[in-house]
């Protein structure tokens, strides 16, 4: 598989990452089990990919275990991302960014991933109790120690604030390129993870414009759109009640409807490059496009499925063309609340 570079630091890993939080957290929990999520890992190493991203409260705490397993065996085969920050309560889930904390965090996270070194450690949150200098401060630390090779920050996107300044319009991450320029002050960012889709480009405007500028990394989260741009899900199937999906305003029966046309677009995409018959579908043509948004682009599709990881790691060998990409661009804009 292709490689690229994550930050100045040029920490390589393969051009398609593995999201591992549907291996034990937000999604369809029936279908949650251990020993299938420990050979899809290994399917996707096999395959090309090297950066397993997980956080200590996917489970919570169940998925780093589970990640654990596999690098027991395969430590030189993976570059392991993991994240600290957020705590996950019966109800709620809060931010803890105080420096004790977040040196406690990475030594759990260690032992549970059974490593002893964490290639790329990511605050999940910043905590608004915590001036965000001082917890950037306790994992510049850790690097220090050797305890972690790089850091992250995970960009939270505001969609209610539409305006800023002197009334100008606002971007969705306006708050969080604050942030990173205030931490780039205490220590270098390797990386930031946020969403980019075809059906979701918000951070097209602002936020991958400020990583390629400053050689920092870009972590695509929800690439395929939690599942939808796969093509495989049918409007009104439903979700299990635990599935996130079964909250999200897009996932209505109503609001998938109206957003084939996307699916249908990607579609077509694929056919041009011969379709099911020569192995080519929607997901890996929306992956194609994410790959094209820039060499500081890594996609992070999540799965919980052999299949599927192998094929969302064959989409780096998928060039899109241009006329793909202006019918791509020609899509209709999704429809509906994403939040």
């Amino acid at each position: 598989m292709e490689r690229r570079t994550l930050g100045a630091t040029a920490l390589g890993v393969g051009a398609v990452g593995l999201g591992c939080m549907p291996m034990s957290w937000a999604y369809s929990a029936s279908q949650q089990r251990g020993d299938r999520s420990v050979r899809t890992v290994h399917a996707a190493l096999d395959a090309g990919v090297t950066l397993l991203d997980t956080a200590d409260m996917y489970g919570p705490f169940t998925n780093e275990l589970l990640l654990g397993r596999v690098l027991r065996q395969r430590r030189a085969d993976a570059f392991v991302s993991t994240k600290c920050g957020l705590l996950v309560g019966d109800q709620h889930i809060v931010a803890n960014g105080r420096p004790a904390y977040v040196r406690r965090a990475c030594d759990a996270s260690l032992r549970r991933l059974q490593t002893d070194v964490i290639d790329l450690y990511q605050l999940h949150r910043a905590d608004p109790e915590v001036p965000i200098e001082e917890t950037w401060g306790a994992l510049a630390d850790l690097v220090t120690a050797g305890k972690v090779r790089s850091l992250g920050l995970c960009a939270m996107g505001v969609r209610s604030a539409r305006r800023t300044g002197a009334g100008g319009p606002g971007d969705l991450y306006d708050g969080t390129i604050r942030q990173l320029e205030r931490v780039q002050q205490v220590f270098p960012v390797t990386a930031v993870q946020a969403e980019l889709s075809v059906w979701s480009p918000e951070a097209l405007r602002r936020l991958l414009p400020w990583c390629e500028s400053r050689g920092v990394g870009f972590l695509a989260a929800m690439p395929l759109g939690n599942g939808f741009l796969t093509g495989t899900l049918t409007p009104g199937s439903g979700f299990e009640p635990q599935d996130l999906r079964a909250r999200h305003p897009r996932f209505t029966a109503e609001m998938m409807a109206a957003n084939q046309p996307v699916v249908v677009g990607l579609r077509r995409v694929a056919e041009r490059h011969g379709g099911a018959a020569a192995g080519v579908t929607p997901a890996q043509v929306a992956l194609a496009w994410v790959l094209g948004r820039g060499r500081h682009v890594v996609p992070v599709p999540g799965t919980k499925h052999e299949r599927w990881a192998v094929e969302n790691a064959r989409a780096a060998g998928l060039t899109l063309t241009g006329r793909d990409l202006a019918e791509i661009a020609a899509l209709p804009p999704a429809r509906g609340s994403w939040d």
